[in-house]
C-alpha cells in the first residue's frame, strides 16, 4: 500500500481508521529503511510481520514473481511446488552470477539486494563480537569444510608452486579433507602438552617453515574453536611467523564467532601479523540449519578473489536464514544470547567439577578453552577397559546429544594419514575423558539434565563393574569345620 491507495481507501473505510493504518504501515517501512541506509543489524529486533513484510517486499523485485511475465530462457525461477516456493518466500533465482557469487543479478533485484544486505549485516556482527577491524565478509552456502577448501583453492593461484599446509593437529576430519580436496599436503604439527592442556607448538611450525621453504607452503591453517584439552592455537605468534616468513593464514573459526576470546585472538593475529582469511559456520554460531558459513578478512580484494572462485550461482538459502535469525534478534538480542552462553560455561564448569570429584575423577583445567570441557574418565578406566566407550553410547541413547566420550589409544586413518590417539588431538594423552561444550543457546535445563544422566550412567557402570569383579572372584570355603555329618 503506498500513499496514494490509503488516499483511496478513505473512501471505503473512515479515513480515521485508514490513517492509523497508514501510521503502522509507515512504522515497518522505517526499520526497513534504516537498514537500508545503514547495513547494520537492527538494534533491537524486528518482528515476524516486518520480517515477512521485507522478504515480501524482496520477492515482488525477482522477475519470477513478476505479473505478465514471459519466460523463455533455461532458468526462469519455476517451482512446481507452491509448499517449496513458499518455503523460500518465493526468492527463487539464487544469489550471485556464473563468474561471482557476489554478482548482482538482472532478472533478481530482490533476491541480489537480500544477498548484499546479508553480507552488510553479517559483517556488522562479526565486528560487534569483537573482529573490529574486519573489512569484508561473504555468506557462502557451504559448511566449514568446503569453505576452507574454497579458500586454499584462491591460494593456490596466488602461490603456484606450493604443495604444503602446515596445520597444527585438531582431530576433525573435516578441515583434514578441506586440505586434501584441495590438492595439498597437510604438514600435521602436533601439539606441545602444558599442564592438561594441548597448545600449538611455535617451534615446531617455525621449524617446519624453515625446512620446507616459504614459497613451497600455501598456508598455515589454525584453529580457534575446538574440543578440550585441545586450546585455541597461538594466533598472535603464528600470525607474527607468517607475516615474518610471507606465508599466507587461514583461521578455521568454526564456532568461534561466539566467544569473545576467539575473536579477540583473530583481531589481535590480524593487528600483530598476518591473517589473509578466517571461516565460520552459521549453523554453529547462529543456531540456523547446517549448509552455511562465513568467508572474513582483512583484505577486500582477497576475500573478493575468493567469492570469484566459486563456480556458478548459488543457493539463497543460508543468506535467507542468517538474515531472518539477525533482524529477529537484533543486536541487543545477539549480545544478550553471547552474554547468556558464558554464564552457562561457568554454571556447567562448576557442575562438571562437582560431579567429577564425587566420582573420584577431575575436571581438566583448560583455561584456555573458551566454550568446550572435558572432564577425566582414569577412574573408569581402571574399572573396566572398555567401561569408556559404553560410558558414550549410554550417553547417546539417553538423549544426551553432543557429548563425546575420548579413549585411549584410538587410531584412524584419513585420506592416508594414520592418527594415533585419534579423537584427542594427541598422539598420548594422559588420560580418557569427556567433553561438553557450552554453545550458544544451551540452557540451564540442558546442564541440569546432561549433569543428572551423566551421573546416574556413571553410577550404574560403576555398580555394573563391582558385580562382575564380584561374580569372577574364586569362591571362598570354610577350613577346619566339620560337615552336617560330623565326619
Amino acid at each position: 500500500m503506498n500513499a496514494e491507495n490509503f488516499t483511496l481507501s478513505e473512501k471505503i473505510v473512515s479515513p480515521s481508521y485508514v490513517r492509523q493504518g497508514s501510521q503502522a504501515r509507515r512504522g515497518h517501512e522505517q526499520l526497513i529503511r534504516h537498514l537500508l541506509e545503514q547495513g547494520k543489524c537492527p538494534e533491537e529486533g524486528w518482528n515476524e510481520s516486518t520480517v515477512e513484510l521485507f522478504l515480501n517486499e524482496l520477492a515482488v523485485m525477482d522477475s519470477n514473481n513478476f505479473l505478465g511475465n514471459c519466460g523463455v530462457g533455461e532458468r526462469e525461477g519455476r517451482v512446481a511446488s507452491s509448499l517449496v516456493a513458499r518455503r523460500h518466500y518465493r526468492l527463487i533465482h539464487g544469489i550471485g552470477r556464473s563468474g561471482d557469487i557476489s554478482a548482482v543479478q538482472p532478472k533478481a533485484a530482490g533476491s541480489s539486494l537480500l544477498n548484499k544486505l546479508t553480507n552488510s549485516v553479517v559483517l556488522d556482527i562479526l565486528k560487534l563480537s569483537g573482529v573490529r577491524s574486519v573489512a569484508s565478509c561473504f555468506v557462502v552456502p557451504m559448511a566449514t569444510g568446503m569453505s576452507l577448501t574454497l579458500c586454499f583453492l584462491t591460494l593456490r593461484h596466488q602461490r603456484p608452486k606450493a604443495r604444503y599446509i602446515i596445520w597444527p593437529r585438531i582431530d576433525q576430519k573435516s578441515c583434514f579433507k578441506a586440505m586434501i580436496t584441495a590438492g595439498f599436503e597437510p604438514v600435521v604439527v602436533e601439539n606441545i602438552l602444558e599442564g592438561d592442556e594441548l597448545r600449538t607448538d611455535l617451534e615446531a611450525v617455525e621449524h617446519k617453515m624453515e625446512e620446507l621453504g616459504s614459497e613451497n607452503i600455501l598456508c598455515v591453517h589454525s584453529t580457534t574453536s575446538c574440543f578440550a584439552p585441545r586450546v585455541p592455537d597461538r594466533l598472535e605468534e603464528l600470525a607474527t611467523m607468517c607475516s615474518k616468513h610471507n606465508i599466507p593464514h587461514i583461521v578455521n573459526n568454526a564456532y568461534g564467532v561466539q566467544s569473545s576470546k576467539c575473536m579477540h585472538l583473530i583481531q589481535q593475529g590480524a593487528r600483530v601479523g598476518r591473517i589473509d582469511a578466517f571461516v565460520q559456520s552459521l549453523d554453529k554460531n547462529f543456531m540456523v540449519p547446517v549448509g552455511g558459513a562465513i568467508i572474513a578478512g582483512f583484505n577486500e580484494s582477497f576475500i573478493q578473489e575468493i567469492s570469484k572462485m566459486y563456480p556458478g550461482r548459488a543457493s539463497a538459502s543460508p543468506s535467507l536464514d542468517v538474515l531472518i535469525t539477525l533482524l529477529t534478534l537484533g543486536a541487543r538480542g545477539w549480545k544478550k544470547l553471547l552474554a547468556e552462553r558464558k554464564e552457562m560455561y561457568s554454571l556447567l564448569a562448576q557442575e562438571l567439577k562437582t560431579l567429577a570429584e564425587a566420582h573420584g575423577e577431575r575436571l581438566l583445567h583448560t583455561p584456555h578453552n573458551p566454550i568446550s570441557l572435558a572432564m577425566s574418565l582414569d577412574g573408569l578406566q581402571a574399572q573396566d577397559d572398555k567401561a569408556v566407550t559404553q560410558l558414550g553410547s549410554m550417553l547417546f541413547t539417553r538423549q544426551v546429544s553432543g557429548a563425546r566420550v575420548i579413549p585411549l589409544g584410538k587410531e584412524q586413518t584419513v585420506n592416508g594419514h594414520t592418527f594415533r590417539g585419534f579423537m584427542s588431538h594427541s598422539e598420548a594423552y594422559p588420560c580418557p575423558y569427556l567433553n561438553a561444550a557450552s554453545a550458544v543457546g544451551i540452557t540451564r535445563e540442558d546442564v541440569a539434565l546432561c549433569v543428572k544422566r551423566l551421573d546416574k550412567c556413571l553410577k550404574t557402570l560403576r555398580k555394573e563393574s563391582s558385580a562382575a569383579a564380584r561374580s569372577s572372584s574364586p569362591s571362598l570355603t570354610a577350613t577346619g569345620t566339620e560337615d552336617s555329618t560330623g565326619e
